[in-house]
């Protein structure tokens, strides 16, 4: 399947002093890694081993993303953080809405693979009343509109996900909440938690569910008051930066 232009997974090998530590950046559902690659352009500047890769689906059509579920990209994501830990003495992982839930899932099962969490907006409980009724219509519903692009700042960058998405998809993502949250007091690593001000995608009900439950007792929450959902397209793209700039290098062991 053709990858769109602009979706292509992101690699950087790292060098100089902080060769060592690896970032595993992960777009959100039917996103790209081209939501992510900003932050990702700037830790590799840094030295950084970087990769932003493309979930299972992702980046080509929505009809090919009907055709996976959560274990399939959840399998790509610890696939990804065992090659990452192979070559790095450091792994961090940076997840915006699903993937900074598919990194906590990771992190609370195989907590060997990864040493920090920068989790943007991430998913993992909603109030939306149409979350309800997603089990019986996707039996005959594929796809509904899709959840991209909200970004407050005006201009390109737009988002490049899909505009419909895939029900049965999406479904097994949000059944996979309640096992999340269980799971949540078991994650132990350090963790910054971004929450944009205007998001109207993942309600604060989520970072909230998210904050009670997690084991962690190094957990900094950090605000973007001019960002909806899309973190790293808009308005605090710079301050998102910075802050993860700083996070990845708190995770570097002394003498780098």
């Amino acid at each position: 399947m053709q990858i769109l232009e602009g979706a292509e997974p992101f690699h950087s090998p790292g060098a100089g002093e902080h060769a060592g530590t690896a970032v595993l950046l992960l777009h959100g559902i039917t996103s790209s890694p081209q939501m992510v690659r900003p932050v990702a352009e700037q830790l590799a500047e840094q030295g950084y081993a970087v990769s932003a890769p493309l979930l299972p689906g992702h980046g080509t059509t929505w009809q090919d993303m009907a055709r996976t579920r959560y274990a399939d990209w959840l399998a790509a994501v610890v696939e990804s953080l065992e090659a990452l830990r192979a070559g790095h003495e450091t792994v961090v992982g940076f997840g915006v809405s699903m993937g900074g839930a598919l990194l906590t899932d990771v992190a609370a099962r195989r907590p060997e693979l990864v040493d920090g969490l920068v989790l943007v907006n991430p998913a993992f409980a909603a109030t939306d009343w149409r979350l309800r009724v997603i089990p019986h219509v996707k039996r005959f519903v594929p796809a509904a509109q899709g959840i991209a692009d909200d970004i407050l700042r005006q201009g390109p960058p737009r988002e490049l996900a899909y505009r419909w998405t895939p029900l049965r998809a999406f479904d097994s993502f949000v059944e996979q909440w309640p096992r999340l949250v269980r799971e949540l007091p078991r994650v132990r690593q350090p963790i910054l938690l971004v929450r944009s001000r205007h998001d109207r995608v993942v309600p604060p009900v989520s970072a909230e569910t998210f904050l009670a439950a997690v084991g962690s007792d190094d957990v900094t929450v950090r605000w973007l008051e001019e960002s909806a959902h899309v973190a790293p397209l808009d308005h605090d793209a710079d301050e998102l930066i910075s802050a993860t700039l700083d996070f990845v290098d708190r995770m570097v062991p002394d003498g780098g």
